[in-house]
Order: C-alpha cells, then structure tokens, then sequence
C-alpha cells in the first residue's frame, strides 16, 4: 500500500470513528438511546458500538466502548442511575470499572468476534449480525456479572433482590435484566447488523472504484 493510499486509509477511519462518536453521544444527549426501566436502563448505545467494532476493528470498539462508560459513569456520579450512584457511594473506584471498564472490554470483543468470523463465514452474512448481537449480551453479561460479584452484598442490591424474590445472584440477574435485556438484544442484532452490512458494502464498492 502506497503511503498516499496509507494515508487515505487512517483519514477514513478516523472520520468514521468521529461519526460513530458522535452518534453514540446524539443518541445518549437526546434520550434516544437510553429507557429508564426500573433500577435499570434499556439501553440502545450498545448499537453504534456494535457497529463502529465491526467496521474499524477492535480498537475503534474499545473506544466507543469507553465513550459509552464515560456517559454512563458522569449518570452515576450525578444521581441519574439510581443504582450505579448508590454503587458510586460506596466503591468509585469499581464504579469506574463497572461504567467504563466493562464497557471498553464489551467494545473491544466485538470487534474480535467479528475479526474471527470473518474468516470462518461464507455467507457473508451471519459474521454482522452475530457480532451485532455479541454487543448487547456481553454489555449484559460483563455488567451484571461486575455487580454480583463486587456488589452483590451492598444494601442496594440485596434490598433491590429481595423485592424481586431472587434467591441467588443469577436468579437477580435474570429478573433484573428481564425482558429488557431480550428487547436490546433484539434491537442490536437487526439493527446494528443491518446497518454494518450496509454501510461495510457501500464503503467496499467505493473502493473498488
């Protein structure tokens, strides 16, 4: 590769990472991306990361994971997620990993998930969707799995566990996340697939020019 097609190269990523950014702090601004719902939030920020992980890589996924965390994080510091400020009471410090860390690390596998079924999927298809999909379950899996196992004893979550009737940490999880966590998964999927497909084979044809 010519460093005049180099450069070209590292400008278009850079645009289309400011792009999703962008989107993803649209969506958090405006309240599109997020649905207050119960002590916690349907979220849909999970999508531009999706697809921001499966067009840029790894890296460009750990970023827009953060960006999302960072978001997530000034909510808890300012009292808008009722349980992640409680949370923030009593631990900043795993508050931060639990907002931000979890994030960065969701972001970054998706973007590995899809790099490992690019090379495995002839259809061409399966690789957006499935990685789309990865998105919001391990957003779920890493952030729920960090409260149970560095929160589960707070007196949030064990007062929020009884009033569900959960008797063990993945009974909570289950009847926490709920039908939520199928509505996001869903959306993420067919949405943020649909969306990498399309935008992956508009930017393929122009190159190809």
């Amino acid at each position: 590769m010519s460093a005049r097609a180099k450069q070209s190269a590292k400008l278009r990523y850079l645009c289309l990472l400011g792009l999703f950014i962008a989107i993803e702090l649209m969506m958090k601004l405006t309240g599109l991306g997020s649905v207050p719902v119960g002590p916690l939030v349907m979220s849909f920020l999970t999508v531009p990361i999706a697809v921001g992980a499966i067009l840029l890589g790894p890296l460009a996924g750990a970023i827009m994971g953060a960006t999302f965390g960072i978001a997530s994080l000034i909510d808890a510091i300012q009292g808008v997620s009722l349980m992640t400020n409680a949370f923030f009471a009593v631990n900043p410090a795993s508050t931060v990993v639990l907002c931000v860390g979890t994030r960065t690390l969701m972001g970054a596998c998706v973007g590995w998930i899809y790099k490992a079924l690019d090379k495995v999927d002839r259809t061409n298809v399966v690789k957006y969707f499935v990685s789309a999909l990865s998105a919001a379950l391990l957003n779920t899996i890493f952030f729920m799995g960090y409260i149970v196992l560095f929160f589960y004893q707070t007196d949030f979550v064990q007062n929020l566990a009884a009033t569900k009737g959960a008797v063990n940490p993945l009974m909570f999880i289950i009847l926490v996340v709920g039908v939520q966590g199928l509505i996001e998964a869903i959306a993420c999927t067919i949405v943020g697939g649909g969306v990498a497909k399309g935008v992956d084979l508009a930017l393929n044809r122009k190159k190809a020019k």
